[in-house]
């Protein structure tokens, strides 16, 4: 049942976005700037504008302003980026295969609620951005949806009259974050989010060269004495001498 659930959800919010968020065509991949176009109410986790916790049907503007390490923020402008809507904190969500598309995924409502911003996917882009909710809130859509949410356990003030401020990005930046079932237990935000894969090359140890040690080569028997060898040669030598002689008294 939960399988089919969640296959539910995921043509939901694929058939929702599928003719209505349109991303805008610029060179602003550093900021993944992207116009979102909903045809139908949509809620968003805090930090938000007093009184916009759900955007109404419309055109808006999703931007990245800030990364620290895991964690990301995303702001929500209107169409003409005079006005934020919300501050929101996200954590990078990792996917197989990216779409030259946006994607934006969405977490179960009951009927006639409007349906919760879970998830933004940039055209090309394998990791994603999974908003962070309000432990109250993430806790309800938990039991809605059977599934842990990602949730900032500390208390925070969600509707401010201005989001965009630098407190309110520092804030959700230092924010600790878990995930929440729905039971309300916290467990680690890897139960929800899928970090990209680390390659990790295998370490080669080094094969020992062995070398042959070096053996002085064998040295033959000394089995005999030097002194008949000596005396040999002075015989031959007495012997010539004597010849020498011989020959001078014939040549007289």
């Amino acid at each position: 049942m939960n399988a089919l659930r969640a296959a539910r959800n995921t043509v939901f919010g694929i058939a929702l976005i599928g003719a209505t968020l349109l991303p805008t065509a610029t060179a602003d991949t550093w900021n993944k700037k992207t116009t979102v176009t909903f045809s139908g109410p949509v809620e968003i986790p805090g930090v938000h504008l007093t009184g916009w916790g759900v955007l109404p049907a419309g055109t808006y503007v999703f931007k990245l302003v800030s990364s620290d390490s895991n964690r990301h923020i995303v702001q929500i402008f209107n169409k003409e980026e005079t006005k934020v809507y919300a501050t929101i904190l996200a954590i990078p969500n990792y996917r197989l295969k990216p779409t030259d598309k946006t994607v934006i995924t969405f977490r179960e409502r009951p009927a006639g609620q409007p349906e919760a911003l879970r998830a933004w996917f940039y055209p090309g882009m394998n990791s994603g951005e999974e908003f962070v909710y309000p432990k109250a809130k993430a806790i309800e859509l938990a039991r809605v949806t059977n599934t842990a949410v990602l949730a900032i356990p500390a208390e925070m003030k969600l509707e401010v009259e201005k989001p965009e401020e630098a407190q309110v990005v520092e804030q959700l930046k230092q924010a600790p974050v878990v995930a929440v079932k729905p039971t309300g237990e916290e467990v680690e935000i890897a139960q929800v989010v899928t970090p990209p894969p680390t390659e990790t090359q295998a370490a080669v140890e080094p094969v020992p060269v062995q070398v042959a040690e070096a053996r002085p080569e064998p040295a033959l028997p000394r089995t005999a004495s030097p002194l008949p060898l000596m005396g040999l040669i002075g015989m031959l030598a007495l012997g010539g001498a004597a010849s020498l002689r011989f020959i001078q008294k014939r040549l007289r």
